[in-house]
């Protein structure tokens, strides 16, 4: 029986530790240098540097690394010994404050967007105290951040920290304005709930596709898929058991709070979910999980698979971004509470998200874009690309009431009898839960569930938390004005309830009507990745990030450009890998095949004239005719590929040329290989099916 308590946070070297080690008043020194964000003591660092040294060493370390997450998505690491040569030829193991606070790794390969010249190779990376150090592997792994050597940002921790600064310090405002002056800080809080595909690790080793892509370019559905819901919440079976079980150890010794953990709707695919935390460390926590997670599961002879899309025909992975506000005095500002439509400061900061939803929902789509995503997103199985925002029927009647002038008339509690003398009585939640809204309110936090399962969560919530706190702002200096504060913040609530109401949708995300009705209201519909990109460097956007010191705009500028370069390349690269696989094992497969249909007509005439071929003939030229058709198209999409070439000086042109023009080839080419495969016998077929991609781990 596993000691979970004992166990927790074993290999990581948070602040009980740091006490633990350090003399009470260096101890101080550190704690409030971290709290109030100044620059650390040298002394101190070095006195937190020994001791974070001498826990690794006991913990079997050799190595320590800064660990950070450039604009890749993935997280990198270089590896430094402790070792230190004395005079004597003899070595010994140390670790310097200056170690701990800098690094200084090759920026020469990491994506910058233009934002250095390929010359300038020195990066920095600075420590982020705020996220627990922590061993992996025998090293100890130090969350920095990172930046070029002109001093601009190059990853998604700094952008991240920023926001959380600024939604702080405006949200604190809000607070003190409502006389809660104890209040010294807010946090933005995530919970991650992070989907996944387990597949046999022999089959994924038979695709070449899912090797070079993470997605499978070629599969006809199987005859049984996710129809009958049998998979949805049902028993666990033993092998991914035993992954689940492990994998929760190793999460809960680098203290990540893994919660939740069941099958999802599609075979294969399954689900964890953490416990909310600060959503700094819960950004850290979950690219760990998702690495843990490919690492574990080859230990158990599977893949695990995080793309928004692996296959065709089920559904999609997505991670759900459960974002909330807390105070340091343990107040959840996104609770409404027993009588929502009596709590001001409530309301005032649901109305917050709600103008900052409507006014930067193009920020919060393109947070979201990714190659992978835009296959998933209105697929009846995620949010569709329209952002709009979820309340449910008691808070949209709350905020109709509000905008109409009129007393707002509660129901009361619900109490839901099952019918049955054994069970008990249930009270009935105030909102329901609509999976096809992006942005849903879900009784005490917003559920953003527009994001891929691969995506770094740090991406959305740099958008939420700048949005929200630029909005505070804006409420702060006209509230603090105000000579009576309570009339002036209900005046404020409805107004920009009025104002921004067109971005609240119960209904139905899937329908067409909805569509038209959005665009009716003026709501955006960005459905390609090219399209919400574009977006990022409008006027109004790179203001907000400017004004709220989160990004310059090259900063701005520079991960347009990496995002929208990120995009080519996945089209690029899966066209090439199609036409690979197409041409050096799909044709001679099939082409093997119908040689093999036009020997049996010619053995079974050669018996006699009399032999009724007709079934062979009917599916010989039907094959014959998808060869010839696939043929052309894979001449067609080469074509294509070759050429972007002329859009090259353009990359928002080339981007725009890669989803217009070589993605629909793509998908035509799929689909014929799709129906050729319908039609030839499994023993030509040169890769594994999808019934034994997705039901072959027992």
């Amino acid at each position: 029986m596993t000691d979970v308590p004992g166990i927790f946070a074993s290999n990581v070297f948070n602040d009980e530790k740091i006490r633990e080690r350090l003399p009470r008043e260096t101890y101080e020194s550190y704690r409030a240098s971290i709290e109030s964000g100044g620059s650390l003591d040298i002394h101190v660092a070095n006195a937190v540097a020994d001791a974070m040294k001498d826990w690794a060493i006991e913990k079997g370390c050799t190595h320590y690394t800064h660990w950070f997450q450039p604009m890749t998505g993935i997280t990198a690491e270089k590896h430094d010994s402790f070792l230190t040569p004395l005079e004597d030829g003899h070595v010994m193991m140390e670790f310097s404050g200056k170690e701990l606070i800098k690094g200084e790794p090759d920026a020469s390969s990491f994506p910058s967007g233009g934002i250095r010249a390929t010359f300038e190779a020195r990066g920095y990376t600075t420590w982020d105290p705020t996220s627990p150090a922590f061993v992996k592997d025998n090293t100890l792994c130090i969350p920095t951040a990172f930046m070029s050597y002109t001093g601009d940002v190059l990853d998604k921790k700094t952008p991240l920290l920023r926001s959380m600064d600024r939604i702080n310090h405006e949200a604190v405002r809000i607070l003190h304005l409502f006389g809660k002056t104890d209040v010294t800080r807010v946090d933005a809080t995530v919970g991650p709930e992070q989907e996944y595909f387990l597949i046999d690790k022999e089959m994924f080793e038979r695709r070449k596709d899912l090797q070079y892509t993470g997605r499978t370019l070629f599969g006809a559905r199987s005859p049984k898929g996710q129809q009958l819901d049998d998979h949805y919440f049902g028993a666990i079976k033993q092998r991914v058991k035993a992954f689940m079980s492990e994998l929760d150890v190793e999460l809960w010794k680098l203290g990540i709070y893994a919660k939740t953990e069941h099958n999802e709707v599609a075979p294969a695919q399954h689900e964890l979910a953490p416990i909310f935390t600060t959503v700094n460390i819960a950004a850290d926590h979950n690219q760990l999980t998702m690495e843990l997670m490919k690492r574990i599961a080859r230990k158990h002879s599977m893949v695990c698979l995080l793309h928004e899309k692996p296959f065709k025909g089920v559904n999609g992975s997505g991670k759900h971004n459960n974002w909330s506000l807390s105070t340091n005095t343990g107040e959840n500002l996104l609770k409404p509470g027993k009588k929502p439509e009596e709590n001001t400061q409530f309301l005032l900061f649901l109305s917050a998200v709600i103008k900052a939803v409507d006014e930067y929902q193009d920020l919060l789509r393109l947070s979201v874009a990714t190659a992978g995503n835009d296959h998933r997103l209105g697929g009846d199985e995620a949010p569709p690309a329209i952002i709009s925002m979820f309340l449910g029927n008691d808070l949209e009647a709350i905020v109709e009431a509000i905008i109409n002038g009129e007393d707002y008339e509660s129901q009361g509690k619900v109490i839901m009898n099952t019918g049955a003398e054994a069970l008990p009585e249930i009270r009935k939640d105030t909102t329901d839960r609509n999976r096809t809204s992006p942005f849903a309110f879900t009784g005490n936090k917003f559920e953003f569930r527009s994001l891929g399962s691969a995506l770094n969560i740090s991406c959305p919530n740099i958008m939420l938390n700048t949005m929200v706190a630029d909005v505070l702002s804006s409420f702060c200096d006209e509230l603090e004005k105000a000579d009576d504060f309570d009339s002036a913040v209900r005046r404020l609530i409805r107004k920009t309830l009025k104002q921004h109401r067109r971005i609240i949708f119960n209904g139905d995300g899937y329908t067409d009507e909805w569509v038209a009705e959005a665009e009716s209201r003026g709501l955006l519909n960005l459905k390609s990745t090219p399209e919400a990109l574009k977006r990022y460097t409008d006027k109004k956007n790179i203001e907000l990030f400017r004004r709220n010191h989160i990004f310059s705009e090259k900063e701005v500028r520079a991960r347009q450009e990496i995002l929208l370069e990120n995009y080519i390349k996945i089209i690029d690269l899966e066209a090439l890998t199609m036409l690979d696989m197409a041409r050096k094992d799909i044709l001679p497969g099939v082409s093997a095949f119908t040689q093999r249909l036009a020997e049996t007509v010619q053995r079974k005439r050669a018996v006699s004239k009399e032999i009724n071929v007709s079934a062979e003939l009917k599916l010989l030229n039907k094959l014959s005719d998808l060869l010839g058709r696939f043929s052309e198209k894979l001449d067609e999409l080469e074509s294509k590929v070759g050429g972007s070439t002329a859009y090259r000086g353009d990359i928002q042109r080339h981007a725009e040329y890669n989803a217009r023009e070589i993605f629909p080839v793509m998908e035509e080419v799929r689909e014929i290989s799709d129906e050729m495969e319908m039609c030839t016998a499994s023993e030509f077929w040169p890769y594994p099916s999808y019934g034994k991609l997705l039901f072959s781990v027992q």
